[in-house]
């Protein structure tokens, strides 16, 4: 028996914020202090380094649980199921539902809850619950809904990840322009062949030193008399750690797999900062003291933004579908999808399609 991703859905949000939308933001440094660069410069620099050109912001009205609940029902009619026959929906995020000119974050019920509700799914043996597991969520909720499957405690499961970033950020900090809106969804089933499916996973979550690379903090604007608290991260400790730890995952998983390097046919790795992509993947490669083939790597980035648990099932889905200029996926490839994220937490999973 395999484990296969069965149907793929994902919602997009249709608002776009180009990076000119920032001129006029005033930008701060984490101390307080002012930042002696124009903002044109801010975000001529930031464009250069990270690839994104613009990103999407869901509509007012929407929440995470919305955004997610849309993908789900592509997914669900993707796979061509009957949804009262799933067992179990995994919902990867990391703020909950956070309602429009708020940061706070409402999570009870749980995310996945409000889901299954929207889908008016009866069957209370179809479980639903949350995952908090930083940008590899998604990810790390397809390798368990594979061992509930393995393990002969579920058939079938709707896994999704959903974030809306955009409610969360210090608009006075420059990282905010990295993070936007989305949500992808999968189903994920038992297969009868062993040919394909999930081949091999591996996950670790470095938080000795590394925990608080991303967390929450006060806005960047000291004058401010509010408590309230923004996503905030270190950009250079997690872009020196990713550089160093997701290609060593990313290799092991793939020695796991018993696949070659030279069978690898895309890499779908989470949608975090371009140049960081692009050395993740080069070292990756140099691992095997190979050079980096061409479009191994399809970056939805550019025009989406940093999603966070989204990048990697709305980019898998665009290039489904044929949206993705350049790639495309057959029956057959091999695939790796890799995240990094939050924790810190790593993972990596080898899949033939």
């Amino acid at each position: 028996m395999s484990v296969k991703i069965t149907g793929v859905g994902s919602y997009i949000p249709t608002e776009i914020e180009k990076n000119d939308a920032f001129y006029n933001h005033q930008f701060l440094n984490a101390d307080g202090s002012s930042i002696n660069n124009p903002n044109t410069t801010i975000v001529e620099k930031f464009e250069e380094i990270t690839g994104i050109q613009e990103r999407r912001y869901a509509k007012p009205e929407h929440t995470t649980s919305d955004l997610s609940y849309f993908a789900a029902e592509k997914a669900i009619e993707n796979a061509g199921i009957d949804r009262e026959e799933i067992d179990y929906i995994i919902m990867a995020h990391n703020f909950g539902d956070v309602k429009h000119n708020t940061v706070q974050s409402d999570m009870v019920p749980c995310i996945a809850a409000r889901v299954k509700h929207n889908l008016r799914i009866k069957n209370p043996k179809c479980v639903a619950y949350d995952l908090l597991f930083g940008c590899p969520g998604w990810l790390e909720g397809v390798i368990q809904a594979n061992a509930f499957i393995k393990a002969g405690i579920a058939k079938k499961c709707l896994v999704i990840g959903s974030e809306m970033l955009s409610r969360v950020i210090d608009k006075h900090d420059r990282d905010s322009m990295i993070f936007s809106d989305g949500a992808g969804a999968t189903i994920i089933e038992a297969n009868s062949s062993e040919e394909d499916g999930i081949l091999a996973h591996e996950t670790a979550s470095f938080t000795f030193d590394e925990a608080y690379y991303l967390n929450f903090g006060k806005s960047n604007n000291k004058e401010l008399t509010e408590d309230t608290r923004y996503i905030k991260m270190n950009g250079r400790k997690i872009y020196e750690f990713a550089l160093t730890e997701v290609p060593n995952a990313m290799k092991a998983c793939l020695d796991k797999s018993g696949e070659s390097i030279n069978s690898l046919k895309k890499i779908i790795i989470h949608q975090a900062n371009e140049k960081m992509d692009e050395a993740i993947v080069k070292r990756f490669y140099r691992l095997y003291k190979k050079q980096v083939p061409e479009h191994v790597m399809p970056m939805s980035i550019h025009k989406l933004g940093n999603s966070s648990v989204a990048t990697i099932p709305t980019l898998y889905d665009l290039i489904l579908q044929n949206k993705l200029v350049g790639h495309e996926i057959k029956k057959g490839d091999v695939i790796m999808f890799a995240s990094v994220g939050a924790g810190m937490h790593i993972n990596a999973l080898v899949y033939k399609v």
